[in-house]
């Protein structure tokens, strides 16, 4: 398994739009526009990985501006970490996010949140419970949590 940058592999951005919208039901158009402004490198962020093993795409994880949630003051935002079913219980999201967190402390980033209804998960990997959040659109709130890159 192999973990990859999208800003320096331009050739997987449609595959890895459509793999991102396939999990998340989010438009296809979003993600592509989002992956689209990553390899411009105009800014931090956004950001997008994915992890591969036989050239097929089994992971992944972007880091925006905001996922959804009111608190815009919170940011930016670890998203859509996903690992394949199959690919679970191997670690690999916890590669993902020590791969993310290791590579936004590059940028000089200080803190990055991220938004959740897991419990227990992202504690593991060094993950601080800060608040709850209300996701847009959503009836009940989530769990908001904090990384602090220093």
């Amino acid at each position: 398994m192999e973990i990859l940058k999208l800003r320096e592999h331009s050739e997987l951005a449609s595959e890895a739009a459509e793999w991102f919208h396939s999990k998340w039901d989010i438009p296809v158009e979003e993600y592509a526009g989002s992956i689209q402004e990553c390899l411009t490198g105009k800014s931090i962020v956004p950001q997008w990985y994915v992890a591969v093993e036989n050239q097929q795409i089994i992971g992944g994880i972007g880091v925006i501006e905001n996922d959804f949630h009111n608190r815009k003051d919170l940011t930016p935002n670890v998203c859509a970490v996903y690992v394949e079913e199959n690919y679970r219980c191997q670690g690999i999201a916890g590669k993902l996010l020590e791969y993310v967190c290791e590579d936004m402390r590059s940028f000089g980033l200080e803190t990055l949140y991220l938004i959740t209804d897991h419990t227990g998960f992202y504690e593991r990997y060094g993950w601080k419970f800060l608040c709850m959040a209300q996701g847009d659109g959503e009836v009940d709130l989530s769990r908001m949590y904090v990384y602090d890159l220093k």
